[in-house]
């Protein structure tokens, strides 16, 4: 038991530090010659109208995908699945972040407008998000009702965190408060897995002061990409009632963000909205 909590230690060690490296490199090169007025494809406005990069996003999916490929530990199948999930479902955000309208919102409004004939980017971001799960799953699991099942999660899990990307830091900080328990009981008994769960956490880790300080946000790219990973490490780690759970959950939640607005549940929580502010600016005056 000491020498498997001694390697576990060791294979979450290198993968959060490659993938916070490769994450920070990736996004000082990213960024070196944007201009200085934040003009581009790669710019939106945030919350409070101002400008802010994108690129934070490509930079996460680069960094975890350095440390999917590098990290010490991964079995050459769980290697694959990583790649497949971070990789792929971080393309499909990218897509959905330069070319994505607003015509329709939501899981539903895509799959609404899908069912008239229109085919949205957010309609072909799930799409292709779902068979990106199932592909990664299909690499980790045992048998077509596993593979259905952790499917579904990861890619329902690329979608909620992408839900919370609506404030600085949020979808990280619900990274970093989901995957740090995961991680933590792998540590003990699956080293995989911990390596696993730590390439995500490292390389968001290493993000987070651009995302708190307001100068880039993950967007789709990002957040598709940081959940994914997550899910397909806690669909690796947890036993066949767990994933339910987790699939469950993960349905819940998103069905619930149809009706009912995250910031504003947030908000109305003063742990959670402690928790929310933490490191961030102040919220403007009305």
């Amino acid at each position: 038991m000491p020498a498997r909590r001694a390697r576990g230690l060791l294979y979450a060690l290198a993968g959060a530090a490659i993938g916070a490296a490769a994450a920070r490199a990736a996004y000082a090169a990213f960024t070196r010659n944007r201009p200085a007025d934040l003009t581009g494809r790669w710019t939106r406005k945030n919350h409070r109208g101002e400008p802010i990069t994108l690129l934070e996003g490509p930079a996460f999916v680069a960094g975890a995908g350095a440390a999917a490929a590098l990290t010490p530990g991964l079995p050459g199948r769980l290697r694959l699945a990583a790649l497949t999930a971070g990789v792929g479902s971080g393309a499909l955000g990218a897509y959905d972040d330069l070319y994505g309208t607003t015509s329709s919102k939501g899981f539903k409004g895509h799959l609404t407008a899908l069912a008239r004939g229109e085919v949205t980017s957010g309609a072909v971001k799930i799409l292709g998000i779902g068979a990106i799960g199932l592909g990664a799953a299909a690499l980790v699991s045992k048998g077509p009702v596993d593979t259905l099942v952790n499917g579904a999660a990861i890619a329902g899990a690329a979608n909620l965190a992408n839900l919370f990307d609506l404030r600085p830091g949020r979808a990280i900080k619900v990274g970093l408060l989901t995957g740090g328990p995961l991680l933590a009981a792998s540590l003990l008994r699956d080293a995989p897995a911990a390596a696993l769960a730590a390439v995500p956490l490292g390389a968001a880790a290493a993000l987070l002061p651009d995302d708190l300080g307001e100068r880039a946000m993950l967007g789709d790219a990002g957040a598709n990409a940081l959940g994914a990973l997550l899910g397909l490490a806690a669909v690796t780690r947890l036993g066949r009632p767990g994933r339910y759970v987790l699939l469950g959950t993960v349905a819940a939640l998103t069905a619930a963000s149809e009706k009912i607005s995250f910031t504003k549940v947030i908000a109305g929580n003063p742990v959670l909205n402690r928790l929310d502010m933490l490191g961030r600016r102040p919220a403007d005056p009305l």
